[in-house]
């Protein structure tokens, strides 16, 4: 699986219906996530855990599990811990604390996984910045389903603005990068295309895709062009040319921090496009 720097989609695959894994692999995605929670009714729990731990050790598959205040995400953490193999990753949905990541922690016993909690209410926002600062982490997603009912407001752009903010502020103040939820409206491509682009505008560095049809105008506003890619190393080449001191490049100042920025853009150089 791609380290959660280069991670930039992630596609959903309910956890009820495994005869879809396949094409989900397939689909392009960074990674892939096999979901036990939103997707899952309460009776199919269990089939759907046991067919999400044969799953396990597919490259780029990881898991969703439920809610660890909930019975179902008890037993899927136990399922893990007794596993043979675990995912590389494990969505954790509604967390409101650190403390929740510190029992997962116990529970597995296992460093080598990598968790991505769920924001997904007030509270986990206002603790978005120790959530996120928990060493287990290596990326959050904004959940913005249940944050916008428990707001009572429609899942769009305004309503939530404020809240995507907060959480990738938080992010970016302890180095990790952030993605957001997927958009629902599926036949609507335009407007994929444009919470897209808002998205990487205030600073996502990923956003999750419900079908594999998303995932095209996700890469195409996430993923770097060619042209991108070069002006990339021609800005590096030149900064490093001057000392690293602040020059003039293609009519703009060229300091270190849009450097970094450049640095960004050429982690991703083997996802350029046309």
């Amino acid at each position: 699986m791609p380290g959660p720097a280069v991670v930039q989609s992630m596609l959903f695959v309910p956890g009820s219906r495994p005869e879809r894994l396949d094409k989900a692999m397939a689909a392009g995605a960074d990674s892939v996530c096999i979901d036990l929670e939103d997707a899952v009714p309460a009776d199919g729990k269990e089939t759907a855990r046991a067919a999400a731990l044969a799953a396990i050790g597919r490259p780029g598959l990881a898991i969703r599990i439920n809610g660890v205040a909930t019975r179902a995400g008890i037993a899927d953490l136990l399922a893990l811990a007794e596993a043979p193999a675990r995912p590389a990753h494990i969505y954790v949905p509604m967390v409101e604390s650190p403390a929740e990541l510190k029992i997962i922690r116990s529970v597995l016993a296992d460093d080598s996984v990598g968790l991505i909690p769920l924001i997904e209410t007030v509270e986990g926002l206002d603790n978005a910045p120790a959530i996120a600062a928990d060493p287990s982490v290596e990326m959050v997603m904004f959940g913005g389903g249940d944050f916008s009912a428990q707001l009572g407001v429609a899942l769009e752009w305004e309503p939530l603005l404020l809240a995507r903010q907060r959480l990738v502020m938080a992010c970016a103040a302890a180095n990790k990068p952030a993605m957001d939820v997927p958009f629902i409206k599926l036949d609507d491509a335009d407007g994929l295309a444009e919470e897209t682009r808002r998205a990487k505008a205030i600073g996502f560095s990923a956003k999750a895709a419900i079908h594999p049809a998303q995932l095209d105008g996700i890469h195409s506003i996430f993923r770097p062009t060619l042209a991108q890619v070069a002006e990339a190393e021609e800005a590096i080449a030149a900064f490093a040319a001057a000392g690293g001191a602040a020059i003039r490049f293609n009519g703009r100042m060229l300091e270190a921090p849009i450097v970094r920025r450049y640095q960004q853009i050429l982690a991703m150089k083997d996802k350029a496009h046309a």
